[in-house]
């Protein structure tokens, strides 16, 4: 095999190479080949979507920190809730149960290697529909892995969003996120420094699972007979518990200088990038690397992504202090290399030298900028025209679908699997818009949310993140959280399709755009791409993790009805809006149209009401207006409750998108009676239009728009809501 094949076998184009030769000043040993083949994928170098990741927001209205593989914000002074987003999409679709489980713990370990104290995970999940083999197959798995790693290694998974399409039938999506908390001063960055000081690698042992998983798996698109279950790594939840506690225990002794994940690339990325950050270089013995196979080449060694290891920086003299903590937990600690001044990166083994690049070369891929165009589908969705639809006759059999659709329904049976109790901080339990933590030694609580409507950006990128940023927004605003940033899973087909490529730039372009106008950093996040078949890539889904602060974890709202006689208000006005709807894909098999307009300002507007009127003590439940419009958002808290509403609205154009349409900046308050008039005297003085459209109370649900009129049982929508995700379907 020449050289050049085995450059292009490890995803390296002709340019690249000869770009390592003229840095090198030689032909690349094969250890140094598979470390830039890594190291300059796009799973870790972003070669293809960092110039444009530059226009997210750093900062916003909340304190904002960036450090490394994670950020966070201050939420009191010195205190910094930490939180990122990441995929595992491949391998997910090759091996579910590990490849989901590897992902909970890549995050997880993403959080304490800030030194922050990880307090809750969530998740966002993208599957084929469920009459397909394939789609349960892998739908079974990944839950199965997320409640397996998640519930072992004791940090609860408290919210999340499941959805389903034809689109992600041979590429599944999983992104996980992880939360945490750790004082200003604790923090720890990944980096080294000091030359002299040890590298030491703990945790695990070293084999062969997930060699390549960056390059070879998670940078290109699947083919027909793919067969890459090697590059799927193996989890283990308690050594992971283990070293949490060692990790955070090594922390407080002051002698580790820097700390990094060995995620994706394994001791190629902790090395190179820890080098690169503090400006040195490192020499290393690979032979000292604990390992549990034998016979493992050199450059096997530096792409292993076994898991539940990190790379360490410990302050010469102090090597033992650290390494017995690790000991102490049934962990490897070991001491693999020092700092040095030069700026190189040196892998040897025992005597023998097989790599010697610059650090920071390494960590510094050749950035490109894509050709891109407007994919030819964009005008004919954008140009059907709904008016010729014709208007349901049984506005009750509508709501009963849209209930029973996997994408609204219940996911009670994916979230109970899941210990969300854990810890003891869950205020708010699974199952409605967000989640709210409380913050341990502080009055303050965290509400969060992950959120994207793939459908939407689908038919406009741009619209379609500036409308997920504005759910998530809204949804933590519901429960009395003010919004405060931001992380994002930024999932797409192949960058080397101009049509793809346009579809990513729209979608950075947009997420900027919201978050700047919502004063929202963007602290942290993930780009997946290659994710498609040779049949068709999966739709733009730039999920987004958000976090909101409670300034007193007391004062929250849930989605679900509290009282008998509460009046019901609708804050925001219903639109004529449908494009892009649940209710079109449902009721007339159409994913076509326009998605909603948004007006950022009137977001804001209604979310800083929400959060005054939630902290007032006026609000009795609160829920957003997304899939599925009105009546499902009235369902859902009747549903939710077991109390039934009488509610009446007024027509705004079309019956059917009055009540199914997805018309942006509405929210539904059930409010005491007593405290109806201070809820409007605030719209008022917010500008949010707000009317009293119904009340709370006995079993029936009842809402009418013009002459189309919904008059059900609440037992017979939760029996709709609840029914239509089976336990475990084989």
């Amino acid at each position: 095999m020449t050289s050049g094949a085995v450059h292009r076998q490890l995803g390296l184009t002709d340019q690249e190479y000869h770009r390592i030769c003229s840095t090198l000043g030689r032909t690349p040993t094969p250890t140094e080949l598979a470390m830039f083949s890594v190291e300059w994928s796009e799973h870790c170098g972003y070669p293809r979507s960092r110039r444009y990741l530059a226009l997210l927001p750093r900062t916003g209205k909340f304190a904002a920190t960036v450090e490394g593989d994670a950020g966070g914000v201050e939420i009191e002074p010195g205190l910094f809730v930490v939180f990122k987003l990441e995929s595992h999409n491949h391998p997910s679709q090759v091996e579910p149960k590990q490849g989901a489980a590897t992902g909970v713990g890549g995050i997880i370990r993403d959080i304490f290697t800030l030194g922050a104290r990880p307090i809750a995970c969530l998740n966002s999940l993208r599957f084929g529909h469920l009459d397909q083999p394939l789609a349960r197959h892998l739908f079974n798995g990944v839950v199965d892995g997320i409640q397996m790693y998640g519930n072992c290694v004791g940090v609860p998974t408290v919210a999340g969003e499941v959805y389903f399409n034809d689109c992600y039938k041979g590429n599944c999506l999983v992104n996980v996120m992880c939360v945490g908390t750790v004082r200003q001063e604790e923090m720890v960055k990944a980096v080294a420094r000091g030359a002299g000081n040890a590298v030491m690698l703990v945790g695990s042992a070293t084999g062969r699972d997930g060699i390549g998983g960056c390059s070879v798996l998670a940078s290109h698109e699947f083919g027909e007979n793919d067969e890459k279950r090697p590059t799927v790594q193996i989890g283990d939840p308690f050594t992971e518990k283990c070293l949490i506690e060692a990790t955070l225990e090594a922390l407080r002794t002051g002698g580790i200088v820097g700390l990094k994940d060995m995620g994706a690339a394994g001791i190629t990325c902790t090395t190179s990038e820890m080098s690169a950050a503090g400006g040195v270089g490192m020499d290393l013995d690979l032979l000292l690397v604990p390992r549990r196979e034998e016979g493992m080449a050199s450059w096997e060694v530096v792409m292993s992504e076994s898991q539940e290891r990190m790379l360490a920086c410990v302050a010469a003299g102090r090597e033992e202090e650290v390494a017995a903590i690790f000991r102490k937990w049934g962990l490897h600690a070991v001491v693999i290399g020092r700092v040095t001044d030069d700026g190189i990166l040196r892998m040897r083994e025992g005597d023998r030298t097989v790599a010697a690049c610059p650090a920071q070369e390494l960590a510094s891929p050749p950035l490109y900028d894509l050709p891109m165009v407007e994919p030819a589908y964009i005008k004919q969705v954008q140009g059907y025209h709904l008016a010729s639809l014709p208007e349901p006759a049984d506005h009750g059999l509508v709501l009963l679908s849209l209930l029973a659709s996997p994408n609204i329904a219940s996911k009670e049976w994916v979230y109970q699997q899941y210990d969300h109790m854990v810890q003891v901080n869950t205020v708010v339990l699974p199952g409605a818009g967000c989640t709210v933590l409380r913050i341990k030694g502080t009055r303050k609580g965290i509400a969060v949310t992950t959120d994207c409507n793939h459908r939407y950006c689908y038919l406009d990128p741009y619209q379609g993140a500036r409308l997920a940023v504005a759910e998530a927004a809204r949804n933590v605003a519901c429960a009395g959280a003010e919004p405060a940033g931001i992380t994002d899973g930024l999932n797409f087909g192949n960058p080397d399709k101009p049509d793809r490529y346009w579809q990513f730039v729209q979608t950075v372009r947009g997420l900027a755009d919201a978050c700047s106008a919502l004063g929202l950093p963007v602290v942290s996040g993930n780009v997946s791409f290659y994710n498609e078949t040779p049949e068709a890539a999966i739709y733009p889904t730039p999920v987004i993790g958000l976090v909101g602060v409670l300034p007193d974890v007391d004062h929250y709202a849930a989605a679900a009805f509290r009282q008998e006689g509460d009046a019901v208000i609708l804050l925001g006005r219903n639109t004529d809006e449908l494009g892009g709807s649940e209710y079109l894909a449902v009721m007339h098999g159409l994913e076509v149209g326009v998605p909603p307009a948004l007006d950022l300002e009137a977001e804001q507007c209604l979310h800083r009401l929400l959060v005054e009127a939630v902290g007032q003590g006026l609000v009795s439940s609160a829920q957003d207006c997304s899939e599925g419009g009105l009546a499902v958002a009235l369902a859902e808290c009747a549903v939710l409750s077991g109390l039934g509403v009488t509610a009446r609205v007024a027509l705004a154009g079309r019956q059917d998108a009055t009540l199914y349409g997805e018309g942006q900046g509405r929210a539904v308050l059930s409010v005491a009676p007593p405290a109806v008039d201070k809820l409007l005297a605030l719209a008022q003085r917010y500008q949010v239009p707000a009317a009293v459209i119904g009340q709370v109370g006995g079993p029936r649900f009842t809402l009418q728009a013009g002459s189309a009129v919904i008059d059900l049982p609440v037992a017979d929508l939760s029996q709709a809501y609840r029914g239509a995700i089976p336990c475990r379907m084989q």
